[in-house]
């Protein structure tokens, strides 16, 4: 069974926050302290368990040092080369 959308748009996000993470050489609880949301959420999110809020999403974005609609394109575009995959 092909896996949901928003399940593939969680894989994205996921996969985009850890990548820009990385390059910017933080932790899990660099970005945590950053949001002010707890590192498991991170972890959560970054592993594709869990769907942050808008406003979780503006946070993580600002802790990433990358405005939301960029952010918001690289899942984007990540999202498409993930259902291509799937599909």
């Amino acid at each position: 069974m092909r896996p949901s959308r928003n399940a593939l748009l969680l894989e994205a996000l996921g996969l985009v926050l850890k990548e820009r993470r990385l390059e910017l050489g933080l932790t899990q609880e660099d970005v945590a302290g950053e949001a002010e949301i707890d590192r498991p959420f991170v972890t959560l999110i970054e592993v594709a368990r869990k769907q942050p809020t808008v406003s979780v999403f503006w946070k993580l974005a600002g802790a990433l040092q990358i405005a939301p609609g960029d952010l918001a394109s690289r899942v984007d575009q990540r999202y498409s080369k993930i259902s291509k995959r799937s599909g």
